[in-house]
């Protein structure tokens, strides 16, 4: 049965999309087969991998009225398996039109658990708030992994992510836990990078993963050619950061939890 993980943080512009982008494309050409979830109105990571919107036809805003499974809006992206759930602008509004459902924060798990057989990983790129999108996403989710920006303000701006964890841990999905946290946009040439770096290990200790994400011009330029770093380019800083970065993820799930299905199948 897949691993289902949040890629979360309240706080917008910290390398959210980017890192769920890269970290699904990295996990696919191990030979894994992973599909991500564009939770996102704004839809970067759905266009960040080339996928096209379907602004006609069903999406995921449909898919939360019940008029239309996930399974049936899955995309392939262009690395070999990879798969997209593209985003939709009308997702902005959802929390409106469903109101006060019942069990409308499981709506996603519900559509998740006839597919986690499916796919080795699951990735879900959240909107940086706290809303019905997040919760549904850590709701599904056996792990959140938090990017965590090396700028002065970010672990004040992390409490929020982390109230709401706690939240949805208490509430409707005991199994859940904070995964990992890894430092964006690292500039090794401040003291503040270092600072920031040195902080989070003192609050989340071991979670903190090894790898830092670097300031790096090509990864902001990839996605304006919907390609993943390590197509656009698999020589730059920032895709070889991804690459470290999914081989320590991987590392945290023991080989028995894959379904033993043939890669890429």
């Amino acid at each position: 049965m897949g691993q289902v993980l949040s890629i979360a943080n309240q706080k917008g512009g910290v390398g959210k999309t980017t890192s769920a982008v890269n970290l699904s494309a990295e996990i696919a050409r191990t030979g894994k087969k992973v599909l991500l979830i564009d939770f996102d109105p704004q839809g970067n990571a759905t266009s960040g991998l080339g996928v096209e919107f379907n602004p006609e036809g069903a999406d995921l805003y449909d898919m939360f009225l019940e008029s239309v499974p996930l399974k049936d809006l899955i995309r392939e992206s262009l690395i070999s398996g990879l798969y997209v759930a593209p985003s939709s602008k009308d997702l902005i509004s959802i929390e409106v039109e469903l109101g006060k459902t019942p069990g409308r924060e499981l709506i996603l798990n519900s559509e998740l658990s006839l597919l986690r057989e499916e796919f080795d990983y699951i990735l879900i790129d959240c909107p940086p708030s706290s809303g019905l999108l997040t919760l549904n996403a850590l709701g599904a989710s056996t792990g959140a992994l938090i990017p965590l920006q090396a700028e002065y303000y970010a672990l004040e701006g992390i409490s929020g992510i982390l109230s709401t964890v706690e939240f949805v841990k208490q509430t409707f999905n005991p199994d859940l836990d904070i995964l990992g946290v890894f430092i964006t946009m690292y500039d090794s040439r401040t003291n503040l990078s270092a600072q920031v770096l040195d902080e989070a290990k003192n609050f989340f200790g071991k979670k903190v993963f090894k790898t830092v994400v670097p300031r790096n011009v090509r990864l902001s330029e990839a996605p304006s050619h919907g390609e993943p770093i390590c197509i656009y380019d698999p020589s730059s800083t920032g895709a070889k950061a991804y690459k470290s970065l999914s081989k320590e993820l991987l590392k945290l799930f023991p080989e028995s939890l894959y379904s033993g299905r043939v890669a890429n199948s």
